[in-house]
C-alpha cells in the first residue's frame, strides 16, 4: 500500500516523508552536528511534513489556526522553520496567511482527497508495468521477504516499523523500474499521505500484506495486468479509509 512516502526514489536513501511524528529537536541536532549547509531547509521541510501530516489526518482542523511560537515549541525548534514550512504549505494551498491572525488551516474537501490518490494511481500504474516487465526472479524473492517481515510487524502492532516495511517494499518495487524522475513525482505526491494512520490500523495492515503477496504472485506469473490492478487497488483502499476516517471525525461537518 501506500504510502507515501513509501514512494521512494530509485536509489535515494529517505524516510518516509509522511513520518515526522518523531521529535523534530532531535533531527535538529544531528543536522547541527553534520554543519550541513542547507540544514534550515531541510529542517523546515521536516516541519512542513509534520504540519501536513496534521492536516491530512485531521488532527489540524479547517479553520484552525498554527501559532508560529506555539508550533515552534511543540516542535523543539525555533520560529525560523516553522515559518518557512508555512510558506511552503501556503504554496501548496494547505493554509492561508489572515491578516494580523496568522495561517490558517484551509478545507480539504472529498475531491482533494480523490484528486491525491488519481494522481499518485496514475503514476504507479504506470511504474507497476515497468516493474512487471523489468523485475528479475532474485528481486521478486525480495519483495517476497520484504513482504514477510511485513507481516511480522502487523501482527506485533509496531507503527514505526509496519511505515518503514511498508516503504521499503515500495521503494524496493520502485527501484526496477528505472524511471527515476517517474518516481520522483510520485514520491513528492505521496508526501500528503498520512502513511502512520494507516500503520495504526490492523485492517489495513493485514490487508496491505495480502495485496503485497497477490502483487509477488502476478510478477511470478509476469502478469502485466494483474500487477497494475494490484497497484491501483492500493489507491482504491487508500482513498476509502481516509475518507472513512476524516467523515467520522467530523472534518467534512467542520468543512
Amino acid at each position: 500500500m501506500l504510502s507515501g512516502s513509501h514512494y521512494g526514489l530509485v536509489g535515494a536513501k529517505t524516510t518516509p516523508a509522511i513520518q515526522v511524528s518523531a521529535p523534530v529537536s532531535a533531527r535538529r541536532s544531528a543536522l547541527s552536528e553534520a554543519r550541513f549547509p542547507l540544514r534550515r531547509a531541510q529542517l523546515s521541510d521536516e516541519v512542513a511534513g509534520h504540519l501536513r501530516f496534521a492536516i491530512m489526518s485531521g488532527t489540524l482542523r479547517p479553520g484552525t489556526f498554527i501559532r508560529l511560537d506555539e508550533t515552534a515549541a511543540k516542535l523543539g525548534v525555533s520560529v525560523t522553520p516553522v515559518r518557512e514550512a508555512l510558506l511552503k504549505l501556503r504554496g501548496e494551498g494547505m493554509v492561508q496567511l489572515e491578516p494580523h491572525r496568522g495561517h490558517v488551516v484551509l478545507p480539504l474537501s472529498r475531491h482533494d482527497i480523490e484528486d491525491i490518490f488519481w494522481l499518485q494511481a496514475t503514476i504507479a500504474k504506470e511504474l507497476a508495468a515497468t516493474a512487471a516487465h523489468n523485475i528479475t526472479d532474485d528481486e521478486i524473492d525480495d519483495l517476497d521477504q520484504i513482504t514477510d517481515a511485513l507481516a511480522t510487524v502487523v501482527a506485533t502492532g509496531d507503527i514505526p516499523a509496519i511505515a518503514a516495511t511498508e516503504f521499503a517494499f515500495h521503494r524496493a518495487f520502485n527501484h526496477v523500474t528505472g524511471r527515476i524522475k517517474l518516481a520522483w513525482f510520485l514520491l513528492h505526491v505521496a508526501r500528503y499521505m498520512p502513511l502512520t494512520v494507516y500503520a495504526a490500523d490492523p485492517g489495513w495492515g493485514n490487508a496491505a500484506v495480502q495485496n503485497h503477496r497477490d502483487l509477488v504472485a502476478a510478477l511470478r506469473r509476469r502478469d502485466t495486468a494483474a500487477v497494475v490492478e494490484h497497484t491501483n487497488w492500493q489507491f482504491t483502499d487508500g482513498a476509502r479509509r481516509l475518507t472513512e476516517r476524516l467523515h467520522s471525525s467530523g472534518v467534512w461537518g467542520a468543512v
